[in-house]
């Protein structure tokens, strides 16, 4: 049988491993935001199978110093609820491409979807004067495809070796936090 002592020390022993442990959990941790909001999902809400997640765009006579306007889908809310899109990315940016900013332009201002244009063309929009709603989150219907489209501005750094892909939607549904990661795809080539 265990002295008192030794088993006061093995039960405090086990009491700080138990606490240790729960301080590694994500809940415990604040993994999940410090505010405590609920930690983000994996969302389905957004339509994954259109055009522009099927296929590359791209140009094979791009210049190095050029800035290139690459168009992320455009959101179709699939889902039964509205949803607040909050933030976009690619998550694949490859050396010898920086991405400069991300923007949000409606379809009527840029007289249709420009799935990928360079700065200055002659029928790339002008983004800087039309209004950019990426500020503010934006909210897309149930069942219905936005007329707010997201989109990356590239600038080329160094011949890329490789594309940008996948392109990340960050938004709110229900109170909740979800994630959802589309394919999408642009490569950039510089000519030799």
């Amino acid at each position: 049988m265990a002295s008192p002592v030794s088993s006061t020390r093995s039960r405090a022993l086990l009491l700080l491993a138990v606490l240790a442990l729960a301080g590694c959990s994500p809940q415990a941790s604040g993994a999940s935001g410090s505010n405590g909001a609920a930690e983000t999902r994996v969302g389905k809400a957004l339509a994954s199978d259109g055009t522009q997640s099927s296929g590359t765009v791209g140009n094979e006579n791009a210049k190095v110093g050029e800035v290139w306007y690459f168009a992320l889908p455009v959101p179709n809310n699939t889902s039964s609820q509205p949803i607040e899109i909050t933030d976009v990315a690619l998550k694949r940016i490859p050396a010898g491409i920086e991405v400069l900013g991300y923007g949000a332009y409606h379809l009527e201002d840029t007289g249709g979807l420009p799935l990928l244009a360079k700065e200055g063309g002659e029928y790339t929009p002008d983004f800087g004067k039309l209004k950019n709603y990426a500020p503010e989150p934006l909210k897309v219907e149930a069942e219905k495809s936005s007329d707010i489209f997201y989109l990356a501005k590239l600038k080329i750094t160094a011949p890329p070796k490789e594309s940008a892909r996948w392109c990340r939607f960050d938004y709110r549904q229900a109170g909740q936090a979800y994630t959802q990661t589309m394919d999408c795809e642009v490569e950039l080539t510089v000519a030799e």
